[in-house]
């Protein structure tokens, strides 16, 4: 049996376990597209056993690369994808929702395929963890526990403005467990008057403000440039926790779902069943659900 293997779009911590995990069951039989449906579109395909490494298996990125390939949403790399894919038995996707999307589409055009979420974003639809998110929320929860401090000891208010794309869950994550004073998640939250007046409270009363903001929203410095002008003193920081919640060292949770997640897959590739997206659920048990 050849079994393939690809990461596409972000990397997010835990991957390595997952392939680690894969590679101990499945070994010479293992293959990888560099970096994803770049590298199977190209035709660079490798042996898994020629990037394992063992000491690499609980730390943060992904030994096999991965990239973002907007290319293979076109019918003429998708063919030449495809063409690539139906030298193997089993494709295995890696990936958030954009890879779920090119999973389903080689799996309609005949390919065993599997489905694997792993992004920091936790937004892949169905799906209540997906692999990287536990890391995310600790890099935040970090930065933040790191640095307040020093905002408190100014009575100063800062910024966070946190990985999530367009999704508001590492937001909201981490604004509850640093007991943030607000949190901007979405645009109906972002209210300046609100915030302002937060802050202002606070300032008056010698306490410093914790704002955790999501990306995409609003760009920090302008918002923190507005309220400084508004009380017309520096008073507000702001802070890009940005990558480092990705190249985090991954969680506990994150490395024992990272193994749950590769046991599942080990399972549908020995009862042969295909066509499926793999995904934890409220009690974070990995299922299997069909492509929709």
């Amino acid at each position: 049996m050849k079994i393939l293997f690809l990461c596409s779009g972000g990397d997010a911590p835990g991957m390595n376990r997952y392939i680690w995990e894969l590679y101990s069951k499945f070994k010479k039989d293992l293959y990888f597209a560099y970096a994803g449906f770049d590298g199977l579109i190209k035709g660079k395909i490798f042996p898994l056993s020629s990037v394992i490494d063992k000491s690499l298996k609980d730390e943060a990125g992904t030994v096999t690369k991965t990239s973002r390939c907007p290319e293979f949403k076109q019918a003429k790399y998708f063919k030449m994808g495809l063409e690539n894919a139906k030298q193997f038995d089993v494709v295995i996707v890696f990936g958030g929702n954009g890879s779920q999307k090119g999973a389903k589409q080689l799996f309609e055009n005949g390919i065993n395929t599997i489905f694997v979420p792993g992004t920091i974003d936790n937004d892949v639809l169905d799906c209540e963890y997906s692999i990287g998110f536990s890391t995310a929320v600790k890099e935040g929860v970090y930065a933040i526990d790191n640095s307040m401090p020093s905002n408190d000891a100014m009575d100063l208010a800062c910024i966070y403005e946190v990985m999530g794309r367009e999704s508001d869950r590492i937001a909201l994550k981490v604004a509850e467990m640093v007991c943030a004073d607000y949190c901007i998640s979405d645009k109906k939250s972002l209210n300046l008057e609100k915030l302002k007046k937060i802050i202002e409270i606070n300032y008056e009363n010698q306490l410093s403000t914790c704002i955790v903001l999501r990306e995409n929203l609003i760009d920090p410095k302008e918002l923190t440039d507005k309220l400084n002008q508004e009380f017309q003193k520096k008073i507000v920081r702001f802070h890009i926790v940005g990558r480092t919640q990705r190249g985090g060292k991954p969680t506990e949770e994150e490395l024992n779902m990272a193994t749950k997640y590769a046991k599942k897959t080990v399972q549908c590739i020995k009862s042969k069943t295909y066509g499926v997206r793999l995904l934890a659920n409220l009690d974070l048990d990995v299922e299997t659900k069909p492509f929709i």
